[in-house]
């Protein structure tokens, strides 16, 4: 059944209500109808999956006759535009629910709700849904062929011309290049420009996880095969369908799980954990990596045959540094996205903060270049945006001196910063670490102390890694 928005102002979303009892589906419809959305209901699963086309927000009860709500968060969540789904669970039993939140499910509610808190959490849904939406519309800009292709040096020009010859193919690629410089935005614009498209694109952070989650992740896992597994769950490569899987910083991924990738790329089925059977997958996989893999293969810490097995066709991004000519008209597009964003049409750089910009070194890439812009735009009291706007280091200013007195004793010179000389000093020991490591991220926060979590937080913080999404989701 499906009830018409009929309120002045015009359809505030589109809701799908799944739930075996009647009553609970007749309450919803009226309850969210009075509110000004436009509302489906349906009793099972099957006809829930029938009806998720131009669904902004599915609220689903979790025990639906033979079947599960978590039947259709997974039909949902593999849609190219996938609904936020809510989940209604009985009072005192979440725990399922909780599960399904790992899966992608938006939150769950328990029986019986108050009104105003299921209200609030459709609000809130839905504020989420719009805003991935505008997001992707944003990414969408930087692709090529969807709007501005942004890098007009020779070497920019390469990268995306190969992208468009590999696109229409299935063959797995390697893109390759050092944090920052784009390696997520390339993956996604090869999937954009093939036949993929209207399927998901799914990034996958191989360092993120310890092994056995990471199969998990990966390969799907059957009820019962490890403790929390309370659902069977398909892994990333069957559930992307016809669509992309981006396995980034594939460098990081450990030996045994290597081999296990290696028989499922050459297979093209994947085992889930727990199960005796294979499951085939069609999903196209690109991997992406800040690391130099024949070295890695040298030391012996990546295998030998997988990365021939990756590299089919490698893709290497030129870091900022080398192509410096695109470095100003990277900075102007930058600008106007967020001119456009803070309502500020009139922004824009002073010829000399152009010109400092050109003569740095960008050792965070491209995303370090948007990070100072977005900081150069907040500081900035005018519409022209002059070299003050600029970290110290870019300025080319040097940090006030800091000297001993005769007891030992640090002397401090007129206009030091403190905070912006420990920021300096952990950045340097973030570059130093990473180097003396050979760019491999555990080993560098184990030589700082650090946790890897805190490690990649400090990182994301200076602009030194391309993992600053949401969930978590990494750029390259």
């Amino acid at each position: 059944m499906t009830i018409p928005q009929a309120v002045e102002g015009g359809v505030r979303g589109h809701v799908l209500v799944v739930d075996d009892e009647l009553s609970m589906r007749e309450y919803l419809e009226l309850l969210l109808h009075r509110d000004g959305y436009a509302v489906t209901s349906v009793p099972g699963v099957k006809p829930a999956c029938e009806s998720l086309e131009g669904v902004d927000l599915v609220i689903c009860d979790m025990k639906l006759g033979t079947g599960s709500g978590l039947d259709v968060l997974r039909a949902a969540r593999s849609r190219p535009e996938p609904p936020e789904v809510v989940l209604i669970t009985a009072y005192g039993s979440p725990a399922a629910a909780v599960e399904a939140m790992r899966e992608g499910a938006y939150d769950y509610i328990c029986k019986p709700f108050d009104n105003e808190e299921l209200r609030l959490l459709v609000q809130k849904a839905l504020e989420k849904r719009l805003l991935r939406q505008e997001n992707s519309g944003l990414r969408a800009r930087l692709l090529p062929g969807l709007g501005v292709a942004v890098g007009q040096s020779s070497r920019m020009q390469a990268v995306w011309a190969l992208v468009e010859k590999v696109a229409p193919s299935r063959s797995t690629v390697l893109v390759t290049g050092e944090s920052g410089t784009g390696k997520e935005l390339v993956a996604r614009a090869i999937h954009m420009r093939g036949s993929r498209a209207s399927q998901p694109f799914l990034p996958f952070n191989c360092a993120a996880l310890n092994e056995g989650t990471l199969e998990s992740e990966l390969f799907g896992h059957m009820k019962g095969s490890f403790t929390g597994a309370t659902h069977e769950r398909a892994g990333l490569l069957v559930s992307a369908g016809e669509g992309t899987v981006m396995l980034d910083e594939v460098g990081e991924m450990p030996p045994a799980t290597q081999v296990k990738l290696l028989r499922v790329l050459q297979e093209r089925k994947v085992k889930p954990v727990g199960s005796a059977a294979e499951v085939p997958f069609k999903a196209r996989v690109i991997a992406a990596t800040n690391r130099r893999l024949e070295a890695e293969v040298k030391a012996g810490r990546f295998r030998e045959d997988l990365f021939y097995r990756l590299n089919v066709i490698t893709l290497e991004l030129p870091p900022l540094r080398e192509r410096a000519g695109d470095i100003s008209l990277l900075a102007s597009y930058f600008l106007s996205r967020l001119a456009e964003e803070l309502g500020r049409p009139a922004l824009r750089f002073a010829p000399e903060t152009l010109a400092l910009l050109e003569r740095y070194s960008f050792p965070g890439n491209v995303r370090q270049l948007q990070n100072m812009v977005e900081r150069a735009a907040t500081l900035s009291d005018t519409d022209l945006l002059g070299p003050a706007t600029l970290p110290p280091a870019v300025r080319g200013e040097a940090e006030p001196a800091v000297t001993a007195n005769d007891g030992g004793e640090p002397r401090l010179g007129a206009g030091f910063n403190l905070e912006r000389h420990l920021d300096d000093s952990e950045r340097r020991y973030l570059l130093v670490a990473l180097k003396q490591a050979g760019g491999v991220k555990t080993r560098a926060a184990e030589l700082l102390g650090l946790s890897f979590r805190s490690f990649r937080y400090r990182l994301a913080k200076h602009g030194l890694t391309d993992d600053l999404e949401p969930g978590g989701s990494a750029e390259a």
